[in-house]
C-alpha cells in the first residue's frame, strides 16, 4: 500500500497532529487573554471546541510517537475508522465554532461598533484567536481527508 502524507504512525502525521495541537492551544491562549470573552457564548464555544481539539490531537500525536518508536503500523481498519470518526467530529465542531465566533466578531466590530467607544472590546484578540482556530481547522481538514483515503485503502 502507498503511504500517504499525514497517515497515522508516520513523521508527517505527527507533524500534522502537533500543528493542530499547537494552533488550537494558541487559539485558546489568545482568547483567554482577552478580557470579557466569557460574556459571549460563541467565544466560550470556541474555547470548548479548541480544548477538545487539543486533547484529540495531542492524544493522537502521542500515539504517533509511540508507533514511530516501536516501528508499528497503525493502519488497521478498526483503528483507522476510529481516527476518521474522531477527525470528522472535531473538524465539524472546530469549523462551527470558528464560523460562529467570526460572525459575532464581525457583528461587534462592524455593525455594533463595540470595538471602539468608551469601553472597547479587545476585538483584535478575538480576531487573532478566530484566525488561529481557522488554521487549526485547515489542519484538521487535511487530516480528515487523509484518514478517509487511508480507510478506503485498508
Amino acid at each position: 500500500m502507498k503511504e500517504l502524507i499525514g497517515s497515522p504512525g508516520t513523521k508527517s502525521g505527527l507533524i500534522l497532529r502537533i500543528g493542530q495541537c499547537l494552533f488550537a492551544a494558541a487559539s485558546i491562549g489568545v482568547m483567554v487573554s482577552a478580557v470579557g470573552f466569557s460574556n459571549y457564548t460563541a467565544f466560550c464555544y470556541l474555547i470548548a471546541s479548541m480544548g477538545l481539539q487539543v486533547l484529540w490531537s495531542c492524544g493522537l500525536a502521542f500515539l504517533d510517537v509511540y508507533a514511530l518508536r516501536i516501528k508499528r503500523d497503525l493502519q488497521n481498519p478498526v483503528l483507522v475508522s476510529l481516527f476518521v470518526v474522531g477527525d470528522w467530529v472535531t473538524a465539524t465542531l472546530s469549523l462551527a465554532a470558528a464560523c460562529s465566533s467570526a460572525g459575532i466578531a464581525v457583528l461587534y466590530e462592524r455593525d455594533l461598533n463595540f470595538c471602539s467607544g468608551s469601553t472597547p472590546l479587545p476585538c483584535s484578540r478575538f480576531e487573532l484567536s478566530i484566525a488561529l482556530a481557522f488554521i487549526t481547522w485547515f489542519f484538521i481538514a487535511i487530516s480528515s481527508h487523509v484518514m478517509f483515503w487511508v480507510l478506503a485503502s485498508v
